[in-house]
């Protein structure tokens, strides 16, 4: 394949496919692309969507598709080796198939797979070219995805590839009738089960069933709790309190979390990801992280001890938006040629 001087990288996704494309060199090339995934319906239907989003970055920039040497995939599930370990939001037949052997005989081309937190994770650390340290990426969604890596931009996988399962890990924070939240495959009491969409709709439900809280418009409406979730964004911009209270809930306990998480890794740079990146309030949103960090790490994880006392765990938002995954990846089916 000596013509061959491309490498392409696919994010999926549960509802769609992101797709980016680079030369040789590792630099972009033309604009990304976004096709529906339909992993929902199977991994053959996502293959087909694959295949559409390698077809319009071949023909957005003029090429053909014999140009692309290699490809790399992402996962929204655990995986290892190529192989689906949990099915997540993915249909069933995901789970124990290697999805990237089937994949790399479908285009005949090497490819690479890993889940999504280590991809946006290891996009995130390219996009920074002025840092050569360690990034630790946490990305509240849906779900809490995350990834680690380490300086040199070594991605930190774990010996299955099944490292950095952040929504997993336990926090010490208890309803208000003292249980501990459910988050369905991560257990109870866990990370996810505080810090993610489905949180919010739990932590939403039971504010507005408080008497305190019934003449809020979100009690008032007849829709939907995961519709009222979703406008909770636009009332945090307009600086709601019930709203506001709720996202600084979320930012104090994400923060203590890593409190434990610079404990264990040192990594100096902490980003976070996700649709909060987006947000007017994502200023806000980050001071209140970084003050559940500070009250529960150990003071030298915030500041060095010997003067001047310079920052030793500092906070970022992802600069790579929803396309860092797909970065990630193509730069590791670079690494197949």
């Amino acid at each position: 394949m000596a013509d061959a001087a491309y490498f392409a990288g696919l994010d999926i996704g549960g509802t769609t496919v992101k797709a980016a494309l680079l030369d040789a060199t590792g630099g972009q090339v033309g604009e990304m692309v976004e096709v529906r995934s339909h992993g929902s319906e199977g991994y053959r239907a996502t293959f087909k969507q694959l295949r559409a989003a390698l077809d319009q970055l071949c023909e957005n920039n003029s090429i053909s598709f014999k140009a692309i040497a290699a490809a790399g995939i992402d996962v929204p599930a655990p995986s290892s080796q190529g192989v689906i370990w949990g099915q997540a939001n993915l249909n069933e037949d995901w789970v124990g198939t290697n999805i990237r052997d089937e994949f790399s005989a479908e285009i005949h081309r090497p490819c690479y797979m890993t889940n999504d937190g280590n991809a946006a994770a290891y996009g995130e650390w390219l996009l920074r070219p002025g840092h050569d340290g360690p990034l630790l990426f946490v990305a509240p969604g849906t779900g809490l995805g995350g990834g680690f890596v380490l300086g040199g931009g070594n991605l930190y996988e774990g010996s299955n590839g099944l490292a950095m399962e952040l929504g997993a890990i336990s926090v010490p924070f208890r309803e208000d009738d003292g249980s501990l939240p459910e988050c369905a495959g991560k257990g109870p009491g866990s990370l996810e089960a505080w810090v993610s969409l489905v949180a919010l709709r739990r932590r939403l439900g039971v504010e507005l069933a408080k008497p305190e809280n019934s003449s809020h418009p979100l009690a008032a409406i007849e829709i939907p709790i995961e519709e009222k979730a979703f406008q909770l964004r636009d009332y945090c911009e307009q600086e709601d309190p019930l709203a506001r209270s709720i996202f600084r809930h979320q930012a104090h306990i994400l923060g203590w979390a890593m409190g434990d998480q610079a404990s264990e890794l040192d990594p100096g740079l902490i980003v976070i990801g996700g649709g909060l990146a987006e947000t007017g309030f994502r200023d806000w949103y980050i001071e209140h992280v970084r003050q559940g960090f500070e009250e529960r790490a150990p003071s030298f994880y915030v500041r060095s001890p010997i003067p001047p006392h310079a920052s030793t765990t500092r906070f970022d938002w992802a600069v790579g938006g929803d396309f860092a995954a797909a970065i990630g990846v193509a730069h590791k089916a670079m690494e197949l040629a």
